[in-house]
């Protein structure tokens, strides 16, 4: 990253007073097909710092395309997404590759950890592509792995291990950068009861030990209860549960 980009993102980063995440009356259309389909309009929300937040609905509501907004990886037809007052929309790739490398952690369904890599070296892989690795980088990914109870698999590669533990080292490793918020698109939705209890809990323990914002897309009850806040999306709005 050149230090004309992450001067600004600095900037982006430091903007004070304001919600972590803020959206502003976004609506995503698609009309690749020739046929437009409005997912969702309209919706306006925000996640404070530290804040644990789920967003409920059926398949198909546009759960997922959300979180991807919300990442930066895709835009709104219309409407602003706000990340630290700031409205990203105008902002070039390069700024927004940095702010999602610096300030937001993602976790998926499947793990996409590296399969000839350990479960240390998947850790430490966001640091690597940032730009090289300091003895301050492997002291922190064994700090999460330790926080994640993995310390004792550090060599193992991913096929050696349980999906449970698969999803445990992708935590660790979405956290490797100190992120603002970690963005969950359905992230117990591969695992058994039993390791997806052992997930949930892991994520508000996480939450409240390092004050890192949790959102959380899912079809889980049981997570979704686990909210500080939580919203229903359906019939292409969004509505605060409780």
């Amino acid at each position: 990253m050149n230090d004309t980009v992450e001067s600004k993102a600095r900037a982006v980063s430091a903007a004070a007073g304001a919600p972590l995440l803020a959206v502003e009356k976004i609506q995503k259309v698609f009309e690749e097909t020739g046929t437009r389909i409005e997912l969702f309009k309209d919706l306006d929300f925000t996640i404070a710092s530290g804040e644990f937040v789920a967003i409920k609905g059926a398949s198909g509501v546009g759960k997922s395309t959300l979180l991807h907004i919300l990442g930066l990886l895709d835009k709104p037809t219309v409407g602003r997404v706000r990340f630290k007052g700031q409205d990203t929309g105008g902002l070039s790739d390069k700024l927004l590759s940095a702010i999602r490398n610096r300030e937001l952690g993602f976790v998926f369904q499947f793990h996409h950890l590296l399969p000839d890599l350990t479960v240390l070296e998947n850790v430490l892989m966001p640091k690597r592509i940032s730009g090289g690795l300091r003895r301050a980088d492997e002291e922190r990914a064994l700090e999460l792995i330790r926080m994640v109870g993995m310390d004792h698999r550090l060599k193992h590669l991913p096929a050696e291990l349980s999906g449970g533990e698969r999803q445990r080292i992708a935590l660790a490793r979405a956290l490797i950068n100190d992120p603002g918020i970690l963005l969950c698109d359905e992230p117990s939705g591969n695992l058994d009861s039993r390791n997806s209890e052992a997930l949930h809990a892991l994520l508000l323990d996480l939450n409240r030990r390092l004050s890192v914002a949790i959102l959380v897309v899912t079809h889980d009850m049981d997570l979704a209860a686990l909210a500080r806040r939580v919203y229903m999306m359906e019939g292409g709005g969004i509505a605060v549960e409780r």
